[in-house]
C-alpha cells in the first residue's frame, strides 16, 4: 500500500494538504523532520501515515493524557491499531498495554515524556523495533516557548539509550523563528526536513470587544449561538465558576474545568463536553492541549491570556475541521493587571534554576506586552498575528472584526488636552508618575483611598471628567499612548508625557483619532464549492443521526464524522456505499461501521423532498 491508497483507506481523503507529503516522504526515507502546521493543519497525520507503512511499531511522545485518549480513540475507530502509557493507567493496565507493544499490538504508541526514562519503558523500549519517533507539541522544549517543560529534556537522553536511532519528527503550530531554532538543537535533529506552511487559519474569524459588561456581553454571544458547541476561557478558577454559574442561570448547557475541581469531575465534565451533553465549557487554560473536538464553533475568551501564541493555541480549538468559527476576545484594562499577578506569582517549577526562573518570567512579560499590543490595534487582527510568527500577509484579511469594521475620525483634542493636563499634573505635585487607574480615577472624580491618600483630588484636573464613564477614559488614555502622546515611565513605571504631547497643551495642534463605529455585515470567507448552510434540513437530520449513532457506540460525536464531513455529505448526498467513499474524511472502515444508517437518512430524505414537490 503506498501513501496515497493509506490516506484514502483509514482517512477518507484523495489529496493531502500543503506540507503533509513532504514530511510524510521524508520521514518513511529515515530523514528527521520538523513540521510547523496551524491547529487543525494536519499535523497529525504526518506521522500517523508513516506509522501504517513502517515496520514496527511508532513512538509519540505527548504531553497530555487526554489528548494521548483522544488520538487513540480516533485512530482505533478509524481501524488503525493504537495505544498509550500514562500515570493515569494501574499496574494491571500498565502490564497489559507493555505486553500488547512486545507483541506487535499497535502500530502507534503515544507515551508521555515523563515516561521515557523509567526503567520499565525503557526496558520495552529496548525490545521494540522503533523506526520513528514523532514528538508532538514540540515548543514545549523550548525555554522561549509560551508552555516550557523541562520534562520535554529528557527526549534526548531516551534517544540515546535506544539501540539503534530512529528517525525523530517534530510537530508544533505554535513556533516562532526562535522557538523553531531551539527545537532542532536541542532535540539534536539531523539535517531535518522543514515545512513551515503557515500560521493563517482563513476558516477563523478572529475579532476583539471591549464591552462595557462583559457578562451581558457573553450572554447575548452565546444567544446568538445556540445549539453550537463552544468554550469560554477565564484567567482564574473563580472566573470560571461565576461564568459557569451565570451560563447555566440563563438556560445554557454549560459545564466547568479547572485545576481546583478533583480528577474525577474533570474527567467527567471534559466528557460531557467532548459528547455534546454539554455543549459550552468554562474553563482555564487547564484546558490545554488535550483538546481534539471537532466541531467547536467558537472560542470566546473571557479575559486576555498572558500571551499571544496561549491565544492563538486556544483560540485554534475552534473549526478544526474547516468549518467558519469564531473567536472573539473580551478585553478590559483590568485584564493586563491580572494577567502581571499571574505571571508574578506563578507556582515555582522545581526543575527550573533560579536564573532561568528570571529569564521565563522576563519573557512572559515581554509575551504580555505583545497581547496587550493585539487587543489594541485597530489593524488587521488576522495580520498582528501573522506578523508575530513571520509570515507575510495581505494588509486587510476581510475576516476579522478590524477589518470588517467602519472607523470614523473624531476630534478629540479637548479630551486630550484633559488628560495630558492631569498627567503633568499628578508628576508635579507627588515628582514621579502615577498609573492608569490612578490617572483615570482622578479626572472621573474617584474617592478611592489611592486617590486621597496622594492628594490627586486636591488637582484642578479632579473630576474634569466627571460624566464620562471611566472604561471610556481608559481606552482615550490608550489611544493617546498608541498615538505617541503618553508613555510608560521606564523609572517609574507611569504614565508619562512625551514631547509630543506639548504641541497639544500648548499650541493648539489637534488630535484626531480612529474610533472603530460598527461591524459591517459582511460574509465569511469564499468557499471553493458551495456548501448546505447550517440550517440546512438535510444537514441537521445526519447531525441528528450522527448524535445516535455516537451515543450508541459511546464515542463522541465528531469521532463518528466531523462537521465538515456532514457538509460535505449534505452536499453530495451519496446514494451508495461507493458514493459514500467520495465523501471527505470518510475512510472504509468508518463506511462500513456507520455508513448504512447516513445512506438510509439520506434515502428518506430524497423520497420525502420528491413528494413535497
Amino acid at each position: 500500500m503506498d501513501e496515497l491508497a493509506a490516506l484514502r483507506q483509514f482517512f477518507g481523503f484523495s489529496a493531502f494538504r500543503a506540507g503533509q507529503q513532504t514530511l510524510i516522504n521524508a520521514v518513511l526515507s529515515g530523514r528527521d523532520a520538523l513540521g510547523v502546521m496551524p491547529t487543525g493543519g494536519g499535523k497529525s497525520l504526518c506521522y500517523e501515515l508513516p506509522a501504517l507503512l513502517l515496520p514496527g511499531l511508532t513512538l509519540v511522545i505527548s504531553p497530555l493524557i487526554s489528548l494521548m485518549k483522544d488520538q487513540v480513540m480516533a485512530l482505533r475507530n478509524a481501524g488503525i491499531p493504537a495505544g498509550c502509557i500514562n500515570s493515569a493507567m494501574s499496574m494491571d493496565e500498565l502490564r497489559e498495554a507493555y505486553t500488547d507493544a512486545r507483541y506487535g499490538a499497535y502500530k502507534l504508541l503515544y507515551v508521555a515524556p515523563e515516561r521515557l526514562l523509567t526503567d520499565g519503558f525503557c526496558a520495552l523500549a529496548q525490545e521494540l523495533e522503533i523506526p520513528l519517533v514523532a514528538v508532538d507539541e514540540a515548543h514545549c522544549i523550548s525555554q522561549w516557548g509560551q508552555d516550557f517543560r523541562p520534562s520535554y529534556l529528557k527526549i534526548v537522553d531516551f534517544l540515546q539509550q535506544l539501540p539503534r536511532r530512529p528517525a525523530v519528527a517534530a510537530f508544533t503550530a505554535t513556533a516562532t523563528a526562535q522557538v523553531r531554532t531551539d527545537i532542532v538543537r536541542i532535540l539534536q535533529l539531523r539535517e531535518p526536513e522543514t515545512v513551515v506552511t503557515g500560521f493563517d487559519r482563513p476558516n477563523l474569524r478572529f475579532d476583539v470587544l471591549r464591552p462595557k459588561d462583559k457578562r451581558d456581553a457573553l450572554l447575548q454571544l452565546l444567544s446568538e449561538r445556540r445549539g453550537k458547541s463552544g468554550i469560554v476561557y477565564c484567567a482564574t478558577r473563580k472566573s470560571v465558576e461565576q461564568v459557569c454559574g451565570f451560563l447555566q442561570e440563563a438556560g445554557f448547557a454549560a459545564t466547568r474545568y479547572h485545576a481546583g475541581l478533583d480528577t474525577e469531575e474533570r474527567r467527567k465534565n471534559q466528557e460531557a463536553f467532548i459528547c455534546d451533553r454539554s455543549p459550552v465549557m468554562a474553563a482555564t487554560n487547564a484546558f490545554g492541549m488535550g483538546i481534539d473536538k471537532s466541531n467547536v464553533s467558537y472560542v470566546i475568551h473571557y479575559n486576555m491570556p498572558k500571551s499571544l501564541e496561549a491565544y492563538y493555541q486556544e483560540a485554534g480549538r475552534a473549526g478544526r475541521d474547516g468549518s467558519p468559527a469564531d473567536c472573539i476576545l473580551l478585553f478590559s484594562s483590568g485584564d493586563v493587571t491580572t494577567a502581571k499577578y499571574l505571571i508574578f506569582n506563578a507556582a515555582e517549577n522545581e526543575e527550573l534554576t533560579d536564573e532561568d526562573r528570571q529569564i521565563v518570567q522576563a519573557q512572559d512579560l515581554a509575551r504580555l506586552e505583545v497581547m496587550t499590543g493585539y487587543c489594541k490595534t485597530q489593524d488587521c487582527l488576522r495580520g498582528y498575528i501573522l506578523d508575530y510568527f513571520g509570515q507575510p500577509h495581505e494588509k486587510i484579511c476581510g475576516n476579522c472584526g478590524n477589518c470588517q469594521a467602519e472607523f470614523e475620525t473624531r476630534d478629540l483634542t479637548r479630551e486630550a488636552q484633559m488628560i495630558l493636563s492631569c498627567v503633568v499634573r499628578a508628576r508635579n505635585r507627588l515628582g514621579y508618575c502615577v498609573g492608569m487607574t490612578a490617572l483615570s480615577q482622578t479626572l472621573y472624580g474617584g474617592r478611592s483611598a489611592r486617590v486621597r491618600e496622594l492628594g490627586l483630588d486636591a488637582l484642578p484636573t479632579y473630576g474634569l471628567m466627571h460624566a464620562v464613564p471611566r472604561t471610556q477614559i481608559r481606552e482615550w488614555i490608550e489611544l493617546l499612548e498608541r498615538e505617541g502622546y503618553l508613555e510608560a515611565n521606564p523609572v517609574h513605571g507611569g504614565i508619562d508625557t512625551t514631547p509630543k504631547a506639548a504641541g497639544v497643551l500648548f499650541s493648539g495642534e489637534q488630535v484626531l483619532a480612529h474610533v472603530r463605529r460598527s461591524p459591517i455585515q459582511e460574509p465569511g470567507p469564499k468557499k471553493k464549492a458551495p456548501a448546505p448552510k447550517a440550517d440546512d434540513p438535510l444537514l441537521a437530520a445526519l447531525k441528528a443521526v450522527r448524535f445516535r449513532v455516537a451515543q450508541e457506540q459511546h464515542v463522541p460525536a465528531y469521532i463518528v464524522f466531523s462537521n465538515a464531513t456532514l457538509l460535505d455529505m449534505a452536499a453530495k448526498r451519496p446514494g451508495s456505499m461507493e458514493e459514500l467513499l467520495e465523501v471527505s474524511g470518510v475512510g472504509h472502515v468508518k463506511a462500513e461501521r456507520y455508513g448504512a444508517a447516513f445512506l438510509t437518512e439520506i434515502k428518506q430524505y430524497e423520497r420525502t423532498h420528491r413528494e413535497e414537490s
